[in-house]
């Protein structure tokens, strides 16, 4: 016990030391809904002229934005495509400078894929898959190196780099496929983020490296994957998590997870790199559900914000929080196939939501927020069609579009 509380003492004072706390969100297909025309609103119907601005201003109180990174995202499906996989280096450069011109730190998430990459998916990009190992290896550093470059030569240099997306069991499958709990391809994959990581190295000294994964609901897992790093000897600086409590269990889960990483890796950074909660209808189906706590609702939303706000706060270890999609907004156009109605945006009205609002709260010094209001709302009992819109409770039979899966993958 003495051991672990000097530990946690050692962190907290490197922590008020030097790290910057963030708050943000992935943004990376703000330019779509900006092409197809669709109004943003603030929460009382002001028109936001710049959503990028707005967020970076008083009232909302962000300080970063990550943007996501794919290969060659015309060699994506439609389906895909439909899902929000667009972006390329041509794609989120002009975005990326409006970021850091707004003043705001950016976060630049290589999915090493032309498409989505997560636990359930680590494609190789169609041009890469006749690659030798060491080929692959050294193409993701020409690849990073040049992506990178091509930010920093447009004033747009991140400030952190992510080397890979969710990679809990690995990337560029089959050849670094790896699991936290077997030995098998772990030097590939080591040689893989060492390749990115010597790219960042080179072209951003100043950017900070973020390892990610998605396993925070299980605290074993993920303590054993981050040790298995440090036996290969990769070069980074700060756990990246996804936390989704319809996927990885209660606060208090993650809440064990963050002490244990604190324990075990007194020298990391941890940074929530991805987080939301629905506001219209929950998943129906395979996820841990938590709605007695936070019903599916603007305001149930809202609280889950200021409650995973609030448990953040009491780590130390903790650097940053971002919603993930936050910019999602049906309102006139709907620029994907389906809405998920997990944004900070109502896609009925276009207006932001009260969660947008209070995610600043993990900014300020004082331990803990002061909980939202729940008031009643029925539009968590709706039913919903196909596209995620409320139909009348008469409608036959309407669809979820959801099958106990994400509907849109990061």
């Amino acid at each position: 016990m003495k051991r672990h509380i000097l530990i946690l003492s050692a962190l907290m004072a490197t922590m008020s030391a030097g790290a910057q706390r963030l708050v943000g969100g992935d943004m990376s297909l703000l330019p779509s809904y900006e092409a197809a025309g669709v109004a943003y609103f603030s929460q009382d119907g002001t028109p936001v002229s710049d959503v990028i601005d707005y967020v970076a201003g008083s009232e909302v109180g962000w300080n970063a934005v990550r943007l996501r990174l794919f290969v060659n995202p015309e060699n994506a499906t439609a389906q895909q495509k439909g899902e929000g996989v667009w972006q390329d280096i041509s794609y989120i450069l002009p975005l990326a400078q409006r970021v850091k011109a707004a003043g705001m730190k950016l976060l630049i998430d290589f999915h090493y894929s032309d498409s989505w990459a997560d636990p359930a998916q680590q494609t190789k990009p169609k041009a890469w898959q006749s690659l030798s190992d060491d080929e692959l290896a050294a193409k993701v550093y020409d690849y990073t190196a040049a992506s990178l470059r091509s930010l920093t030569e447009a004033e747009a240099t991140p400030d952190y780099v992510q080397i890979g997306n969710e990679i809990s069991f690995g990337m560029l499958w089959p050849t670094a496929k790896v699991d936290a709990w077997h030995d098998t391809n772990w030097s590939q994959l080591a040689d893989l983020l060492n390749s990115g990581a010597k790219a960042c190295r080179e072209i951003c000294p100043q950017a900070k490296i973020i390892i990610h994964t998605e396993q925070a609901g299980d605290t074993e897992t993920t303590v054993n994957y981050y040790k298995r790093l440090a036996a290969e000897g990769i070069d980074y600086d700060i756990i990246g998590l996804s936390y989704y409590p319809f996927w990885h269990k209660a606060l208090s889960q993650l809440s064990t997870t963050l002490d244990r990483l604190a324990a075990d890796f007194p020298d990391r950074e941890v940074q929530i790199v991805e987080t939301a909660y629905y506001y219209q209808w929950p998943p129906s189906s395979g996820y841990d559900s938590q709605s007695a706590t936070w019903p599916a609702t603007p305001e149930g939303q809202q609280q889950y914000a200021e409650a995973l706000a609030g448990q953040l706060k009491k780590h130390s270890n903790v650097t940053a929080l971002y919603w993930w999609f936050p910019e999602e907004n049906g309102h006139q156009n709907s620029v994907i196939s389906n809405w998920i109605n997990r944004g900070l945006w109502d896609n009925n009205t276009g207006k932001a939501l009260p969660a947008l609002y209070v995610l600043k709260g993990f900014l300020d010094d004082a331990d803990g927020i002061t909980p939202a209001t729940v008031t009643k709302d029925n539009r968590h009992t709706d039913r919903y069609s196909l596209s995620g819109q409320a139909v009348s409770s008469t409608t036959p039979t309407p669809i979820s579009i959801i099958d106990g899966r994400k509907v849109l993958k990061k």
